[in-house]
Formats: C-alpha cells, structure tokens, sequence
C-alpha cells in the first residue's frame, strides 16, 4: 500500500518520534509499506512521521547513488546494497570533518539546498528482527541515515540551513504547506483546503 507522503508544515513532522517494541502492530506490513511508498516517490530514505506515524523507523535504499560517477569504486559498491530498516536507532557519535551535499525531502519537494553533516557516524539500531546493531557508516551512506534520523528526532533539512537560506524559501515553504505544489506522489498537506 502505497501511503501519501506528510507534506512540510505538519505537526508530526517536529515531533521527536516514540520508541516501539517488537510487538508493535503489523511491523512487517508497515516496513513493506514504507518501502512501496519511498520507491513509488523515487526516494532513497523515509521516516514514520513522514507517512503520519510519529515513531522511530526509518528505512534507506540508497542504490540510486551508486550510479554517480565522482565516487569511488568502493564506495558505489557499498551503496549498490544499502538497503536497511532502522528501528529505535541512536546516533552515538559523529565524526570527521562535516561536508556539504545537496539534499532534498520528499515531504519539501521542490526545495533542495546545501547542507553541512559529518563524515563519519556510529548508529546502534535494531534491525526488522528487532536485532540490535552498531554499526559505522561513512560518505553518502552516513549522509542519507543522518537526513532520516534528523526526521525521527523532528528535524527537517531546511532547520539546518542558514537564516537567510531560510528567508529566501520561506515562501516556497509555505506554498508547499498549502498544497501549491506539484509533486510526482501522492502528499497529505496540512493546511490545503478541504474539498479541492
């Protein structure tokens, strides 16, 4: 089931999200779910909030990257079978020398600016089984679990960017929060008027 994506200027979309437990109701659909929706808006990662649910999953595929051709042959490779479920993670450590790369949001399309992460992060997680994990990640991969986890702890992208970066979309940014914009998915819009 293919779920409209939160559009920016949701509550939910600040919340800090809620640890679950194994038992939390039709995980394995849910996760089906997530991935059926993020492919459908040709996304690399997507957060619960994002479909609604203010819970700490994310998922990431972030195969598209491997085909850019400034990365190294090894760092394609890792990229071409990042494919992960994140369930309750925490970030334990960021590291290396922040860099910048142009992100965008599925729930902010349209909008894609720089924004400064760390090289290098240590996550600990649990996986679909509810294994746990601590692992360390690197370049693009780290980049795109940063962007997802930023979503669980209620940050957006667009929070990170200077205050005149911020003014200068400020506009665009309330546009999509009502519903004036044209995305290739489905979005929910918090503040589009009923009936149109």
């Amino acid at each position: 089931m293919i779920y409209p994506i939160v559009a920016y200027g949701d509550p939910v979309l600040k919340k800090k999200a809620k640890e679950i437990d194994k038992d939390y109701p039709e995980l394995d659909k849910l996760i089906e779910n997530m991935f059926e929706t993020m492919y459908n808006a040709h996304g690399v990662g997507l957060a619960a909030p994002q479909i609604g649910l203010p819970i700490r999953i994310f998922i990431v595929d972030a195969e598209p990257f491997s085909e850019d051709e400034e990365l190294s042959e090894e760092e394609a490779k890792q990229l071409k079978n990042f494919k992960k479920v994140f369930i309750n993670a925490t970030i334990l450590e960021e590291k290396d020398d922040e860099w910048a790369f142009t992100e965008g949001c599925l729930s902010i399309p349209d909008i894609r600016e720089d924004v400064f992460r760390n090289e290098t992060i240590v996550i600990k997680y649990f996986d679909e089984n509810f294994k746990e994990h601590t692992e360390t990640y690197g370049g693009l991969a780290a980049r795109v679990i940063q962007h997802e986890y930023d979503h669980i702890e209620g940050i957006l992208f667009t929070d990170k960017l200077s205050s005149l970066k911020k003014r200068l979309i400020k506009g665009k940014l309330s546009n999509i929060s009502k519903g004036k914009v044209n995305a290739d998915y489905r979005m929910r819009f918090p503040l589009a008027k009923k009936g149109r």
